[in-house]
């Protein structure tokens, strides 16, 4: 698929399926009782992006919001946790950290047959394209050290001193997320792939000491934040259905990721003169991140063979919705197909960092 055909997938708005249509009286009824400023009537449209928590438009006559709600039908356990996203972004919210206002969280499935939560929509750019045609090289390098420096700041959040102590352990992240995504993937698993019965054998005996617990995202990419319209300067941090307390070099390896993936219209840069582009190099975006946190970044190896066995995992969920024809996107399937291909770089990745085949 081409940049300029992914694009137009991807972003804006279609109108709501028939499978993924809401009670508007009732979702209006709740909105007036728990949105304050809230006045109908409201109209619906579906977000194309995304594949996991279906995300809608929710256009009134004063305001416009967004809605995400779960999937309808069966969930794996602990997945899709709209509740755990609604926390996190009222919890950063009051500290300037760039996310939406959180409106109101409905954890009663009996309104709209699912637990939602209604936010405010961030007014801005969203940017698929990690080389960014459209922009200058001094743009771009805005732009990425804007994605940096943002990064390193909700790492640099304190989750005692903003009410998130309790949200996850502190210590042990990687093991904690190397089990959960192990049984997930077998809970959905369709095929068998050696390679992933390999790293889940291999991961959790070579974890590397975690030196800092913080904030982490789970998802922390480009396409998951909004910039100003007329800045360089990230104003919404979005999808945070992955996020918890964790190890931060684990969350920036994330990021880091996308500079080991080859070009393909989407965030990946492998293979593009990041020099003549104006984006910052590995050894650049490092020295940044570790100037600002002051965490030590060691190799990364282990980190992107971790990153992409959790990918693996996210994705054979998606596959498994597919199948079950409750993936809430046209481009789930596509999405479903990168399974096997992310599982054998996260090999690849785990043979840099030792494993022995």
């Amino acid at each position: 698929m081409s940049e300029i055909d992914y694009e137009k997938e991807m972003v804006g708005t279609v109108e709501v399926p028939e499978r993924d249509k809401l009670d508007e009286a009732a979702l209006t009824a709740w909105m007036a009782a728990n949105v304050e400023g809230f006045e109908g009537p409201l109209t619906l449209a579906k977000f194309k992006g995304g594949q996991s928590n279906p995300t809608y438009r929710v256009d009134t006559p004063r305001a416009s919001y967004v809605l995400r709600r779960q999937p309808f039908g069966k969930l794996l356990p602990s997945a899709h946790a709209v509740d755990r996203e609604y926390r996190v972004m009222a919890a950063l919210h009051p500290t300037g950290f760039p996310v939406p206002r959180p409106y109101g969280l409905c954890e009663d499935p009996e309104v709209i047959r699912s637990k939602f939560f209604v936010m405010s929509l961030a007014d801005g750019r969203s940017l698929w394209n990690g080389a960014l045609p459209n922009n200058t090289p001094g743009e771009r390098r805005e732009i990425y050290h804007a994605m940096i420096d943002t990064m390193a700041d909700l790492h640099l959040k304190d989750p005692d001193a903003i009410g998130l102590s309790d949200f996850g352990k502190p210590t042990d992240y990687c093991a904690r997320q190397i089990a959960r995504w192990t049984k997930q993937y077998r809970l959905s698993e369709t095929e068998t792939i050696p390679e992933m019965d390999r790293l889940i054998e291999w991961l959790p005996e070579t974890i590397p000491p975690q030196h800092e617990s913080s904030v982490v995202h789970g998802d922390y990419r480009l396409d998951n934040m909004i910039f100003a319209a007329d800045e360089n300067r990230v104003i919404a941090v979005l999808d945070w259905e992955l996020s918890t307390l964790g190890d931060p070099v684990a969350d920036f390896a994330y990021l880091m990721l996308n500079w080991y993936n080859p070009t393909d219209g989407r965030a990946g840069l492998l293979g593009l003169d990041l020099e003549a582009l104006g984006i910052p190099t590995v050894h650049e975006a490092v020295e940044r991140y570790v100037a600002r946190t002051g965490y030590p970044v060691p190799p990364m190896d282990w980190y992107f063979a971790y990153n992409l066995f959790r990918l693996a995992g996210i994705m054979q969920g998606i596959k498994k919705r597919v199948i079950d024809g409750t993936a809430s996107s046209a481009h789930a399937k596509q999405m479903s197909e990168r399974v096997k291909p992310l599982v054998e770089r996260a090999y690849q990745f785990a043979q840099a960092a030792g494993l022995q085949s």
